[in-house]
């Protein structure tokens, strides 16, 4: 799904509201969970999932293309967990 067909769906749901003001919604809920990522902290959306950061260590890699040795720096990485109600929703 895509950021329009999200805000084409909650606009469906919610008729009475301006499209300009789902496009401010959705822009700042992506905004502030981006920032609290950059921050370094988790969000968590109960009943979907949390979302963290994790640190990748440095490593030496392969370009596919050349099979050319690459290093790797040290880098962050976000990273999604499901929620309970999420993985139990998908697996009915």
């Amino acid at each position: 799904m895509t950021r329009s067909e999200l805000i084409k769906k909650i606009s469906a749901r919610y008729p009475g509201m301006f499209l300009k003001d789902m496009h401010s919604i959705i822009d700042t809920m992506f905004s502030e969970i981006s920032q609290a990522m950059i921050e370094n902290r988790r969000v968590e959306i109960r009943g979907f999932g949390a979302f963290t950061v994790r640190q990748r260590k440095a490593r030496t890699a392969r370009n596919p293309r050349t099979n050319e040795l690459v290093k790797l720096n040290e880098r962050l990485s976000p990273y999604f967990r499901a929620g309970k109600e999420l993985r139990v929703r998908l697996n009915k």
